[in-house]
């Protein structure tokens, strides 16, 4: 349980929260929601303690292990593998020290004992599981982490996250740098997951699917909402609708009180009745405040109406350095298409989109583009190529040489960024509004096709709403390449899988394509079981061995010196026959203790080494 108590916190001279109290049950899954910078991220710091309160205080119930994606690693020379199973810390240290050479029988005998008890002889195959469900492959594992792009080694800490022991998991935008397919996996295994999970994203489809809470950042509160997201967004509408109601009766109510002050005000038969109602007034106060969230409008530019097809592509091959990647290319675009481009990461839907935006040139086969067609192409990493030192203004300025100033700043406003957010250095901006200076900038010549790379990462869920229904009032064509199941389900009517090595339509609907997917992730992760349970006894048979060779060794040791005692009291008793000595009687009654004590001993390791070798 986390226990949210009157807490405060500011930062800097911004308060993100100011005495608010929240809690979160053992089990539930819960998603924390609100606009970028209202401090959802700097929560999960306060919960861990790499930040602390400046008043209230949280409390985490005794026994909770908490999990969360770490930002960074520390050793890229580990390999992806290594990296995973290191953070079971518990599991690591023990087997580390089974490679003591001077560690005692004993002490090894705990240490398998405990390592049995904490399926030691499953890790790498569960380990693998995730590693595979996130995307990687067997050839994967032991290559270092430092081989792997930034957003695979994202991938990595989310599956040390996830492979780690704990039964609280805090995730922040965990489906980022992921796929569709790959974060559909993410959800699916989280749903079927039993821990409490505390989970910040922007992609609506896992907060619906996932979460039976949702708590909401607002005005430096925190406040818990019942049911998944599309419930709390129903709520919270009434809610509003309710505030909006209970605010216009109390202006009615004030209206009609300060109506009658200023009429009878300065009369004297009235002046009392009057300043009843003065009274009246101030104890009403002020009106009930209605919560509005920031208004974010996106709008492209209607671009000139083409009749014929955009792209054909025929019998088209694609790929680097004369090396193929896309094979038997034969697509169309119509002026009005709608597409998603589903598949993979690494089956090559960048390498198409290059295709179709001109670039990257096919390698062979033939490519034909209608005649004054205008192509925007969008991917994340353009925002790097984007003069930090300047501001939006600046850089749309210098790409629009005879547009007006007017002209300018509507553009800039097409997508969010007012006149305060267009001054302000492209450094300083956040990654959203980078993506949404990105959207202007590439529209500018109100294209014919836009083929939009991951737009939603870094937007938020206002901004990914602002963008749908943008996408929605566009005349132009659309391919779209995105992990958010919502905007590709409420934007999109046909569905293009790249996979094997080429591109083909899809047949069915996104309900379809996601039955495909969840069935192949029940197929891999029964195999997967199967593989762990033969892996289980494979090394539940070692763990014996090894757990049982301890106690081998001293039942030798007993039977070399029971052997020896009774070799010596033989001797001694041929002695004593032949010549008495009271020495020699004092030695006999010694032996025979220490032989009925060997004797005791070697009776009580067979019987444990017996009942080891039967489980």
């Amino acid at each position: 349980m986390i226990d949210i108590k009157d807490l405060s916190f500011h930062f800097g001279l911004r308060t993100l929260f100011e005495d608010t109290s929240v809690m979160i049950q053992d089990g539930q899954k819960v998603g924390l929601v609100g606009p970028n910078g209202c401090g959802k991220s700097t929560l999960f710091k306060l919960i861990e303690g790499k930040f602390s309160p400046d008043g209230g205080r949280i409390d985490i119930s005794r026994g909770t292990k908490i999990a969360s994606v770490a930002q960074d690693i520390e050793d890229p020379s580990v390999a992806l593998l290594d990296y995973v199973l290191a953070s079971d810390k518990e599991l690591s240290a023990l087997q580390k020290e089974l490679q003591d050479p001077n560690i005692s029988g004993e002490r090894m005998a705990e240490v398998f004992d405990r390592l049995e008890f904490l399926g030691a002889h499953s890790a790498e195959a569960r380990a693998s599981a995730i590693l595979s469900g996130l995307g990687f492959v067997n050839e994967d594992f032991r290559r270092p982490l430092k081989e792997f792009s930034g957003g695979w080694q994202v991938r990595a800490n989310v599956a040390a996250c996830l492979y780690a022991p704990s039964n609280c998991l805090l995730l922040d935008e965990p489906t980022n740098h992921l796929d569709l397919e790959t974060a559909m996996w993410l959800e699916n295994y989280l749903v079927r997951l039993d821990k409490t999970i505390f989970i910040i994203s922007h992609d609506r489809h896992i907060l619906n699917r996932l979460c039976d809470k949702i708590i909401h950042v607002e005005d430096a509160q925190l406040k818990l909402y019942n049911g998944n997201y599309d419930t709390y967004e129903r709520t919270r509408a009434a809610a509003i609708e309710g505030a909006r109601l209970a605010a216009a009766k109390h202006e009615r109510v004030v209206a009609h009180l300060q109506s009658f002050v200023d009429r009878f005000r300065y009369k004297a038969t009235k002046a009392k009745q009057a300043q009843s109602r003065i009274k009246m007034i101030e104890k009403l106060g002020d009106a009930p405040a209605i919560p509005k969230d920031p208004e974010v409008h996106f709008q492209f530019p209607s671009p000139e109406r083409l009749q014929n097809s955009l792209i054909t592509i025929e019998n088209g091959v694609a790929g680097y350095d004369d090396k193929p990647v896309l094979q038997n290319l034969n697509l169309r675009i119509e002026p009005d298409d709608r597409i998603a481009l589903l598949g993979a990461n690494g089956n090559g839907k960048s390498t198409l989109a290059k295709i179709l935006s001109h670039r990257l040139l096919l390698m062979s086969g033939k490519m034909t583009m209608a005649k004054k067609m205008k192509i925007a192409y969008f991917s994340q990493h353009q925002t790097e190529e984007l003069d930090v030192e300047k501001t939006p203004y600046e850089q749309l300025s210098a790409v629009m040489p005879l547009a007006t100033e007017t002209q300018i700043r509507a553009q800039l406003g097409a997508f969010g960024l007012n006149k305060a957010k267009s001054d302000t250095e492209i450094g300083k901006l956040s990654g959203g509004e980078k993506s949404r200076l990105l959207l202007a900038l590439i529209t500018k010549d109100a294209p014919h096709l836009l083929i939009l790379d991951e737009p939603t990462n870094h937007l938020d869920i206002q901004s990914r709403q602002a963008l749908l229904e943008a996408l929605n009032d566009y005349e132009g064509a659309v391919v779209l390449i995105t992990h958010d199941l919502h905007v590709i389900e409420y934007t999109c009517d046909t569905l293009w899988i790249v996979r094997h090595g080429t591109c083909q339509t899809f047949t069915g609907d996104l309900e379809d394509y996601k039955a495909q997917l969840l069935k192949n992730n029940d197929r891999n992760d029964l195999a997967s079981d199967k593989m762990t349970s033969k892996e289980a006894q494979r090394r539940a048979a070692a763990q014996r061995r090894a757990r049982v060779a301890p106690l081998k060794k001293e039942i030798r040791a007993l039977d070399e010196k029971i052997e020896k005692l009774t070799a010596r009291k033989k001797a001694l008793e041929e002695q004593l026959t032949a010549q008495y000595s009271a020495d020699g009687s004092i030695e006999l009654a010694l032996l025979n203790d220490q032989l009925q004590k060997a004797e005791d001993e070697w009776m009580r390791l067979s019987e444990e080494y017996e009942q080891a070798c039967a489980e």
